[in-house]
């Protein structure tokens, strides 16, 4: 199932893409600026991405020399000019589609675009996620510890995989909450450090609460 990043700051265009995208069998990720969407870039890989131009934070200019050779990118914009295109082209977009677009023809060239990738950049099933005696499973939702079933909240299991994906880096508060949420973090709370004391006691009965560690003045990883 191919996984897309849908970058665009207009929220009634992302959601429609986005629930348009999803009952036509993609996985798609949401991201309202163009700093938001980098970071997402950062934290996950894509098999492709839909892009706008005008956004806070980065422009889609900016973020195309970020993503060019990397992954398909197709624009979603309102200039019509043929400058723009083809200076877009060039810098490394893949297609572009001028707004106000027809969602079925964005579906058919994100079809064209994905029919160009490798097959085995479009595998069926996500792979498990392993980390000493822990096995997270993307596609069903399921977690094991110590061959022991661990029962996680929806929140919960995102903020596992984010950490087992990347077990060397550590990651602040407001990056594992924008990534968990899907939506951006705004101020100072104890949300994280409520669900990662939930994770660690569900986990202490296999012995492995002690995997997730805390970096004082700076987030969490594992140990």
């Amino acid at each position: 199932m191919a996984k897309i990043l849908i970058i665009e700051d207009d929220t009634n265009i992302n959601n429609m893409v986005s629930e348009y995208l999803t009952g036509s069998g993609y996985l798609c990720t949401q991201a309202f600026s163009g700093s938001e969407g980098a970071l997402r870039f950062s934290m996950e890989e894509f098999d492709l991405i839909l892009l706008d131009l005008m956004l806070p934070g980065m422009t889609g200019e900016e973020l195309i020399r970020t993503f060019a050779g990397k992954v398909p990118v197709i624009v979603l914009s309102a200039k019509n000019e043929l400058d723009s295109k083809v200076e877009l082209l060039t810098a490394g977009a893949n297609d572009y589609i001028c707004k106000p677009f027809d969602l079925k023809e964005l579906l058919v060239r994100i079809q064209v675009q994905l029919r160009s990738l490798p097959a085995s950049n479009l595998p069926d099933a996500q792979t498990e996620l392993h980390y000493k005696e822990w096995i997270l499973d993307p596609e069903t939702q399921e977690m094991t510890a110590a061959g022991l079933p661990v029962e996680l909240t929806l929140h919960e299991f995102r903020i596992l995989e984010l950490l087992m994906k990347h077990p060397k880096k550590v990651f602040t508060k407001q990056l594992i909450y924008e990534y968990a949420w899907e939506e951006d973090y705004f101020v100072e709370d104890k949300t994280i450090n409520v669900h990662i004391s939930n994770i660690r006691s569900k986990l202490k009965k296999s012995g492995t609460d002690g995997y997730i560690q805390t970096v004082w003045g700076m987030g969490f990883k594992l140990s």
